[in-house]
């Protein structure tokens, strides 16, 4: 029977949500092999009216997950970072004997690199897994690629027990112990890559970059496989640089053993940038669901407005296009638009810098719009 919240004896729905870790095997394999999601059906308003209580729910609840997803997106820089990523792990064939170099993906927070970064690994995890199959000559399951992430003022053993739980193994006892064990099902998983996040935290500031170049540098030694380090502001702490006095000189070290990599924001300073904005914005507009949805509505109607919100970061735009979305069904709105975006709150840098880039725009000083788009908006007299 019906009621005024909806249908009484409705079916439960779990919806599409999927919780996991990615710092633990099981949930590793869940982002590699999980299925990709279903795309909700286009309804138009009269449509969505139609629907019972329970069946508008439904839609509305695979629509919320959809929008919360989406991604990663194939953008410029993401596969610029990931041909680079490619050739320096994939041409990492030494033998164990001796020190393969490592990457170090350092970029501002908010772009989407720890993203970008595991969507190499489960990439390059399927590749490994169907060239070589998914069990050892020994057995064992084959892991080519895990995903550690760190905390703050992680030391060797934390090092060491984030890789061990990442496995399933026990993480009792000394920092060799767990190496030793770590060591172990690295080679009898026949792991090649290890993604460590969040490398930061292994240095609070930079008076410690000798140690935290020394951690990573027993982290090489010990481990036979590729490291990817991800982390924010990890140069500017200066492991990198070489030149410092002998007692130092893990960071020159350190340095030469690593190649910096960084994925950048989207800018508008140059045609080409504005291109590359746009066509960002054209394929998420392409991949919303929303009832009264209409082509330009991102690239044409919101794009100078999205990139002072956003900044030209990425995830602050995929987070404030998810909450409009999200309030865009919920208010049985179906469309993004200025008057609806305002009302969303987004990530507090992206706020703070809201206001001068608005300006900036307003006064034409920026624009997203190429330079021979008729449409480009001009400076007023």
């Amino acid at each position: 029977m019906n009621t005024a919240g909806g249908t009484a004896d409705a079916e439960p729905f779990e919806g599409d949500d999927r919780q996991y870790s990615p710092t633990r095997l099981p949930g590793w394999l869940q982002e590699v092999y999980g299925p990709d999601r279903i795309r909700p059906e286009q309804l138009s308003k009269a449509q969505l009216a139609d629907l019972s209580p329970q069946a508008r729910s439904v839609h509305n609840d695979n629509r919320e997950v959809w929008h919360a997803n989406i991604g990663p997106i194939d953008t410029p820089q993401l596969l610029a970072l990931h041909a680079d990523l490619r050739e320096i792990i994939e041409s990492n064939r030494q033998d164990g004997n001796k020190t393969k170099p490592a990457a170090l993906v350092d970029a501002h927070p908010g772009l989407g690199k720890s993203t970008a970064v595991r969507a190499y690994g489960c990439d390059l995890f399927k590749r490994q897994v169907n060239l070589r199959g998914d069990t050892t000559p020994a057995g064992a399951r084959r892991v080519p690629v895990i995903y550690i992430a760190l905390s703050g003022n992680t030391q060797i053993r934390g090092l060491n027990a984030a890789i061990c739980r990442f496995y399933g193994l026990p993480v009792k006892g000394d920092a060799d112990t767990l190496a030793e064990r770590a060591v172990d099902a690295v080679l009898s998983m026949k792991t090649v890559a290890m993604i460590i996040d969040d490398i930061h935290f292994l240095a609070g500031s930079k008076s410690n970059s000798v140690r935290m170049a020394n951690q990573l540098k027993y982290l090489s030694n010990v481990f036979p496989v590729t490291l990817i380090y991800v982390g924010v502001g990890v140069q500017e702490r200066g492991i990198l640089h070489e030149g410092f006095a002998p007692k130092e000189s893990p960071l020159a070290q350190f340095g030469r053993r690593t190649t910096a990599l960084t994925l950048p924001p989207f800018q508008i300073n140059d045609d080409k940038g504005r291109l590359q904005w746009r066509q960002l914005l054209k394929t998420i507009e392409r991949k919303l669901v929303l009832a009264e949805k209409y082509p330009g509505m991102l690239a044409e109607d919101l794009s100078d407005y999205l990139f002072a919100r956003s900044t030209g970061h990425f995830a602050s735009l995929m987070s404030l296009i998810n909450r409009g979305c999200l309030r865009a069904i919920r208010a049985g709105h179906e469309r993004l638009d200025e008057e609806l975006m305002n009302q969303v709150k987004n990530d507090a840098a992206a706020e703070e810098a809201r206001k001068e880039l608005e300006a900036e725009i307003k006064a034409g000083l920026k624009t997203t719009w190429p330079t021979q788009d008729p449409r480009r908006r001009r400076k007023p007299a």
